[in-house]
């Protein structure tokens, strides 16, 4: 391993040769200046690691030196040591991107914590990680074979979700195993939703999770009786490490609370969020307001009254509250949705669908550009980490808390990345969707589905006698046998919704309070 080359910059630099020697002890290789200049000098000839300096010098300051690198070497970090304690010194030292600031006398502990956090954290945390990681993973296993409640498995999930963002972060072969332990708690969660899910639809289980139907009675009209005005933000198709991945800009303003809640099934915008907004299972929306639902045969959008199921809902509850309803699709509706916002006081509830994270996972199935942008899991939170950052979300959640609002950050379902194909065959009235199939002629696998002879049973319609809905579990997909390894290949790595997995199914609800 190539050892580190320092440069310090002191005017007083044989002051200082216990430090160099400390440093020299440890390993680490450093070249001396006495001023600016010099510094300039020996950096444009020699490739340093880290410069150590100070800022009160003859001739060029350490300020006007690290302006000067620069024009030329802005990659190399400066930490600056100096007797200065003068704020406006380290405001412009701050100002100017330096590492670090240091107060003369220092302890060479002090600058050897710096080295370390400046030069070798990634390597540290990694080793820490796979140390903690080791210690953690026949806990883990031993808790995927024993979890028989939504809180259980929400805890495996979460923990499985941070392993496997921080082995991501530095492509380290830990990766692996998390991969593996993640497929393996897949497949239980599957059996465990097929062993629950009708009584959790039923009522009949007490340990029932919050889902989708309870989400807006239970966490949003609680809010507004205490008098706050709720800002509802629901992106569509996000899962909780796309939360983690955006949590650090979406927090900026905001104290919050990080909970989750299960979708119901299918995980699909047509059941899932109109399920949300009318506040009832979709077999009731479709017998009670016929007007608002769409079957699946029927070619036109399946979610074009969520307004409607919204205002139903409230009118039942009695609530008199005023509340807008925006649907967000393109970057220019977003903008003019937050620009119209700052002139406009805030009703009791203000909701905004941003659908742009669902649109990129279709359009990444169909475009080979978008699948190499999003190759896997990783560069697919950094896509939703791009997009989050330059869309009109960040403005928007600024203004809110500039206006004292407390914002509802959710989804109605996630997705995931599918790779086994399961044969099933249909007729051509049944649905398109990869994770769940409904119609009357189905031929599957009933050991590969979770399969619902009697629909009303969880709680969906049955727009025939015979109907019948299976569910793809973990990260497998449906596929027809005609033309059956073009499909699979066509589809295999793609993400999907609709089915039945931890990342579909446990999804992130967030509530903000402004900091003020």
């Amino acid at each position: 391993m190539k050892k580190a080359h320092f440069l310090w910059v002191d005017d007083e630099i044989d002051l200082l040769k216990p430090y160099i020697l400390f440093l020299e002890e440890k390993g680490y290789s450093v070249d001396c200046a006495n001023n600016g200049n010099d510094a300039l000098e020996m950096c444009r000839l020699s490739p340093y690691d880290l410069i150590f300096m100070d800022e009160h010098m003859p001739g060029l300051t350490g300020l006007e030196t690290l302006s000067a690198l620069h024009t030329f070497r802005p990659d190399i970090p400066v930490v600056m040591i100096t007797k200065s304690e003068d704020e406006g010194i380290m405001n412009k030292a701050i100002g100017k991107k330096i590492a670090d600031y240091l107060i003369k006398p220092v302890k060479p502990n002090q600058i050897l914590i710096t080295i370390k956090k400046l030069l070798d954290q990634k390597e540290i945390i990694s080793e820490t990680a796979t140390v903690d990681y080791r210690g953690e993973f026949n806990k883990l296993s031993e808790d995927i074979g024993r979890a028989d409640s939504a809180t259980e498995w929400t805890a495996i999930y979460k923990k499985i979700v941070f392993w496997e963002m921080e082995f991501a972060r530095s492509q380290h072969p830990m990766q692996e195993f998390v991969m593996r332990q993640k497929e393996e708690a897949g497949k239980a969660f599957g059996k465990f939703i097929k062993r629950h899910y009708e009584a959790w639809i039923n009522g009949n289980d007490p340990s029932r999770p919050l889902m989708s139907p309870q989400l807006l009675e239970q966490q949003v009209f609680p809010l507004i009786d205490r008098g706050e005005k709720v800002f509802l933000i629901l992106i569509d198709n996000f899962r909780l490490d796309q939360w983690l991945a955006i949590k650090d800009v979406a927090t900026e303003h905001f104290l919050y609370t990080e909970q989750e809640y299960f979708s119901i099934l299918p995980t699909a915008t047509q059941y899932a969020r109109n399920s949300l907004f009318a506040g009832m299972l979709p077999n009731r929306i479709a017998a009670d307001m016929p007007q608002y639902w769409v079957e699946e045969s029927e070619e036109t959008g399946k979610n074009l009254h969520e307004a409607d199921l919204l205002a139903a809902l409230l009118s039942r509850l009695g609530r008199k509250g005023s509340f807008s309803y925006t649907k967000i699709n393109l970057h220019q509706e977003g903008e003019r949705f937050a620009t119209g916002f700052s002139g406009r006081e805030l009703c009791d509830l203000t909701v905004g669908v941003f659908n742009f994270i669902d649109m990129l996972s279709h359009a990444r199935t169909e475009s080979k550009m978008l699948r190499e942008l999003a190759s896997d899991e990783a560069a697919y939170r950094s896509l939703t980490r791009s997009w989050f950052l330059h869309s009109s979300l960040p403005s928007l959640l600024s203004k809110i808390a500039g206006k004292g609002g407390t914002v509802v950050l959710t989804t109605d379902h996630g997705t995931i990345k599918v790779k086994h194909p399961q044969k099933v065959t249909a007729d051509k009235q049944t649905n398109a969707n990869l994770r769940y199939k409904a119609g009357k002629n189905l031929a599957y696998d009933p050991k590969k589905v979770f399969s619902v002879t009697h629909p009303e049973s969880i709680g969906l319609p049955s727009p025939n006698v015979s109907t019948r809905y299976i569910f793809a579990v973990d990260n497998d997909f449906f596929a027809y046998p005609n033309n059956f390894n073009h499909f699979a290949s066509y589809y295999e790595n793609t993400f999907q919704h609709g089915g039945i997995s931890m990342e579909e199914m446990i999804v992130p609800l967030i509530t903000l309070h402004p900091k003020q």
